[in-house]
């Protein structure tokens, strides 16, 4: 018996590959998400100026180097994407342990600072500052470790030379939880 491919994943009547429009739909979701939460943030900020005291407390150096850690797992993702339009499943899935790895440093850094953070007292009970914090960080952070968990599953596919069109796929929503990053490092750390 020959397995054949669903026919959904070889034609759409957009004339955009079925897996490409599914994860655009993700992202279009997690845009309402994450948009919602960073516009209630920023009224929020704006209506209590002590939240300036409050996120004051943040370490904007455990923020930048996590930062650069996105921008360069990102990079790690363009490159196991080239790989793959070149047919190099093994390369593109190198790359894709790469940008896991960069993903395993975020949310170790994270950790870190999330654990010096509450023993000086900054939970997310503290005040409505650090609810906010935790919450658009956190989610970002699980979003991260997601990505993580489905780039390792294509990595190995990828190694063997199957479906090699999904390195692209992860590489999108991958830029995406860095653009969120991206939006969240300054309202966090920065705007003190």
């Amino acid at each position: 018996m020959s397995m054949t491919k669903p026919i959904a994943t070889t034609r759409s009547a957009t004339g955009i590959p079925t897996g490409k429009l599914a994860v655009w739909w993700v992202i279009g979701s997690e845009i309402v998400i994450f948009g919602g939460l960073l516009a209630s943030y920023i009224m929020h900020r704006l209506g209590h100026p002590q939240w300036a005291e409050y996120a004051s407390h943040t370490n904007a150096w455990f923020g930048g180097t996590n930062t650069f850690v996105l921008l360069t797992s990102s990079l790690f993702a363009v490159l196991a994407h080239h790989a793959a339009e070149q047919g190099d499943g093994k390369t593109a899935a190198k790359w894709l342990w790469a940008t896991c790895a960069g993903g395993a440093i975020f949310a170790g850094i994270k950790a870190v600072e999330w654990t010096i953070e509450i023993q000086h007292g900054y939970t997310i009970t503290a005040n409505g500052f650090w609810s906010f914090y935790y919450t658009a960080a956190g989610l970002h952070a699980l979003h991260v470790i997601a990505g993580c968990i489905i780039m390792l599953i294509i990595a190995n596919d990828a190694r063997k030379g199957i479906e090699l069109h999904r390195v692209e796929l992860i590489g999108i929503y991958w830029h995406f939880v860095d653009i969120v990053w991206i939006f969240l490092f300054p309202l966090l750390y920065i705007a003190k």
